[in-house]
Formats: C-alpha cells, structure tokens, sequence
C-alpha cells in the first residue's frame, strides 16, 4: 500500500503531464508505468478521470475535428490515427458510427482536394494514390466520376 503524501506527490506529476497537453489514459499509462506503483496508477488514473481531466471519447472527438479542420485525410487514416494513440477500438468505431454522414461527407471533399492537387496524373495513377492514402473504392469511383 502507499501513503497519501505519496499519492499526492505521483498524482501531481501526472496531472502535470495532462494538464501541459490533453492525453488518453493509454499514453498516461505508458509515461508513468515504471516510475509508479500500478495499484497506485490506477488509483490515480481513476482519479483524473472522475475529475474530466481524462476522457478519452472526448479526446477522439477534438482529434478528428482536428485532422478535418486541418488536413486532407480518409476516414481509415484518421482511425489509425487515433488507434496509435492507443484508445479502445469500440470507442474508435462507436464516434464513427454515431458521426458517420459527416466523416463520409468530409472524406468525399478530402478526396476531391487530393485529386484536384494531382489533376495532371492518369486517370489509373491517380486511383491507386487515392486508394494508398486509404479511401474506399466508392469514393474514390466518386471522385474520378466527377473529374471526367
């Protein structure tokens, strides 16, 4: 078991570490798994949480509004994304689903800003580019229907 003063002390630490940037429960964990205690990391964790300092459904809905006010990207490159920041893949896939028309719409202008900024490559060229930056095949038919 651990004292207080020392709770006290390793929460400080860790509240340092999520206050100078927003973190997932998975990066504090990993920042922090060998210099405390695990019953107390939980304990700590547990605690940050009940206060909103983390909560990683929120985190995943400031980054995707992030990537999608600042870069181009499709949907697949935004979940993995996310997943590298080591977020549970049922809170990945339940954002998707519950804002699912918006990401397609976002997704379909994302593909059609790649392929205006690639207008002078072939037709064939240009679907595999669009298909490695990881969109599915119905926008990418979208995209080239309407550049010809």
């Amino acid at each position: 078991m651990y004292t207080p003063e020392e709770f006290d002390l390793n929460k400080t630490q860790v509240m340092k570490y999520i206050l100078y940037k927003k973190r997932t429960e998975s990066e504090v964990r990993k920042k922090f798994c060998h210099t405390i205690e695990e019953n107390m990391l939980d304990d700590i964790i547990e605690y940050v949480k009940e206060a909103g300092y983390i909560n990683d459904k929120e985190y995943i809905k400031r980054l995707v509004n992030e990537y999608m006010a600042l870069k181009s990207m499709s949907i697949r490159e935004i979940k993995n994304k996310i997943y590298s920041k080591g977020i549970y893949a049922d809170d990945i896939e339940d954002y998707l689903y519950e804002n699912k028309e918006e990401l397609e719409s976002y997704e379909l202008k994302s593909a059609e800003k790649l392929a205006n900024k690639k207008r002078g490559m072939e037709p064939q060229k240009l679907k595999l580019y669009l298909v490695n930056k990881g969109f599915d095949t119905d926008t990418i038919n979208q995209v080239l229907k309407d550049e010809e």
